[in-house]
């Protein structure tokens, strides 16, 4: 029993040590410490980081060796470039706007549609819902335009060519996008500096521009440190058709994937500035997987014209003294339903006046 143990163990030793052969793979990632030193000129859309400035060499420094600490993020952000950036980068070229722009969004979204905050911004640009509006983006119940890569990057280079117009600089653009132009204005003015690099500003901004800039040192040059992706290895392009689809009255989304020959899923995906599970009445430019724009229309008016026969559409005004449930039993329908036509959830408050989508196969009982 005494000679059994030392070959059991001497053997768990082996196995360990040919599975940590066959299963490891060789460190492409150069330490942190080589990998934060910057030897080389450094700007952001063509202006200058003053990196002979010692204050911001460090506090670039930082950005870098927080950024290359989260190994995963940054081999997130790689993956989902192959999927957006080609889009983002094609619209800044056809604006004539700097390329650098692009590492904005990865600092504000990481690249993820459905990115929020706690102030509210939401999207890839992060957007606050004023800002948003005045830009032209569509924020409403059925949807929100800001989580549309195109719609979004649209808008944000209108913000960004407005900044820029009233900073001259993109450095201090950015900073603006971050912290809000008037904010920035006004401590321009009591600091009596207009060089993003010498101002006193809060610190989320202050760190703001380091971390574009340390995201745009890593996605230019992964190899460098490390990220060693093959093309299997990202996430695919988008894949779609686009449709344009003018619509009478509210439709279910299920009633579009359907006439593109797919699922639900799919079209959210597809768009993720559609909320709920209803398209509002209007025009409309619809993203439906690739190959499926062949023959959508005819087959869109066939089955939405059955679902009209059987979804008798009615709008109900809200009342004084109105709640959801009773106007669900009002017209037999069930309070979830009612919920999910009018893309509202049960703690939501209706008041006199507010408009609600019904539909009903059966005459409404008589209050």
């Amino acid at each position: 029993m005494r000679k059994v143990f030392p070959v059991i163990f001497v053997l768990l030793i082996w196995t360990s040590l040919v599975n940590a052969e066959t299963t490891l793979e060789p460190s492409y990632f150069p330490s942190l410490i080589s990998s934060i030193r910057i030897n080389k000129p450094l700007s952001f859309c063509g202006e200058n980081v003053p990196l002979d400035n010692r204050e911001v060499l460090e506090r670039l420094e930082k950005e870098l060796l927080l950024i290359l600490s989260d190994r995963a993020q940054i081999i997130l952000w790689i993956k989902r470039s192959n999927r957006y950036m080609p889009y983002i980068e094609k619209m800044l070229s056809e604006n004539d706007m700097p390329q650098d722009l692009k590492y904005v969004a990865i600092i504000e979204s990481a690249l993820r549609p459905h990115a929020g905050s706690r102030k509210g911004a939401i999207g890839f640009w992060q957007f606050m819902k004023e800002t948003g509006l005045n830009y032209g983006l569509i924020i409403d119940k059925y949807k929100d335009e800001r989580r549309n890569i195109f719609s979004s990057t649209k808008a944000a280079i209108y913000y960004f060519r407005a900044l820029y117009d009233d900073f001259r600089s993109w450095t201090l653009s950015a900073a603006a996008y971050n912290m809000g132009e008037d904010r920035l204005k006004s401590e321009i003015q009591e600091q009596k500096v207009n060089d993003y690099y010498k101002l006193y500003l809060s610190i989320e901004t202050q760190r703001y521009m380091l971390r574009i800039i340390a995201a745009k040192l890593t996605l230019s040059d992964p190899e460098t440190y490390g990220f060693i992706l093959n093309e299997e290895d990202l996430y695919p392009p988008l894949q779609f058709d686009r449709i344009h689809l003018t619509l009478p009255q509210i439709v279910p989304i299920h009633i579009i994937a359907q006439s593109a020959g797919t699922h639900f899923k799919a079209i959210k995906d597809l768009n993720p500035d559609l909320r709920g599970h209803y398209i509002c009445e209007g025009t409309h430019s619809i993203l439906v997987p690739k190959g499926s724009a062949v023959d959508f229309h005819p087959r869109f008016e066939e089955i939405f014209a059955e679902w009209s026969v059987e979804n008798k559409e009615h709008t109900y005004i809200v009342k004084k003294g109105d709640n959801l449930t009773e106007i669900a039993e009002r017209f037999n329908v069930s309070l979830q339903d009612l919920l999910i036509w009018n893309n509202l959830k049960p703690k939501n408050h209706i008041h006199p006046g507010d408009q609600l989508t019904v539909y009903m196969d059966k005459k409404p009982n008589k209050k």
